[in-house]
């Protein structure tokens, strides 16, 4: 019988969502003489959505980069269930097929969208399918049919990316992180780029994702998003996190002055 490769997909996820947990101490990362992080200290639960906020340049793109190990920190504990990375021991830091493993946990959508051009939407789901998992090519389709349905592109899957608007780039970017069955997703500034009229639905995804249980690291601009979707909003500020907590309280009620100028900029410019 052929197995049900969607559905193998779907149960790791879940598996993985139950049991997780991010654990960050004192994380920094210099750039020569320039202090992108200057030790952040967070944590992340089991089916939380973490919203991170701030200026540009603060750090919160940084920090993704570094969660993942596109960048590597200077220095900081980074734990991910029962994986501790201690950076100041190289010992404990993945290398080789190791850090390719490491790097599975996440899925993470960046602000270019980043596809192959040179492939369509249904094969830039696929590649990481077929080349990484080994799945079946024809499983790996179907797989890859079912995930753009899941983020609202139907009859698309044979366009390459010049053929697709920004927003439905942004969600084949989507659907393919969510390809590698990944315990947390991680969006940097994905609207960004897009136009105004496409934010939505691109949001709208994000928002589904968050009532299905997804463990979300979300760095936006996106005000009124994050106070409709967080658990918990992070404002980062020169490389340090300012202030923390609800939604309610980091957005409605901000006790910084920091956090509270910058917000303003947002009730100002509806």
């Amino acid at each position: 019988m052929q197995k049900d490769w969607k559905n193998v997909a779907i149960h790791k996820i879940n598996n993985s969502i139950k049991n997780l947990k991010i654990k960050v101490e004192n994380l920094k990362k210099n750039y020569g003489t320039i202090r992108a992080l200057k030790g952040v200290s967070l944590e992340v639960h089991t089916g939380e959505v973490l919203v991170i906020i701030g200026p540009s340049g603060c750090g919160k793109s940084t920090f993704l980069r570094c969660m993942n190990l596109l960048e590597e920190p200077t220095e900081g504990i980074l734990q991910i269930g029962n994986h501790i990375i201690n950076f100041a021991d190289k010992k404990t830091i993945p290398t080789g097929k190791n850090i390719a493993r490491f790097r599975s946990q996440f899925g993470m959508v960046f602000q270019q969208f980043d596809l192959f051009l040179h492939k369509t939407a249904i094969e830039n789901i696929m590649i990481g399918l077929t080349v990484v998992k080994k799945i079946p090519y024809d499983d790996a389709k179907n797989i890859a049919i079912n995930l753009l349905k899941q983020v609202g592109l139907v009859n698309i899957e044979n366009r390459l990316p010049k053929e697709l608007s920004g927003g439905q780039q942004q969600r084949v970017a989507i659907a393919r992180a969510l390809a590698m069955s990944p315990e947390v997703l991680l969006f940097d500034e994905v609207t960004s780029a897009l136009d105004p009229e496409l934010v939505g639905e691109v949001l709208e995804v994000m928002r589904n994702l968050a009532k299905e249980g997804a463990t979300m690291i979300v760095v936006t601009h996106e005000m009124a998003f994050a106070q409709e979707v967080a658990d918990r909003i992070v404002f980062i500020d020169e490389g340090l996190i300012i202030e923390e907590g609800s939604a309610k309280e980091v957005i409605e009620d901000p006790q910084n002055k920091r956090t509270k100028l910058f917000l303003s900029r947002f009730r100002n410019n509806p």
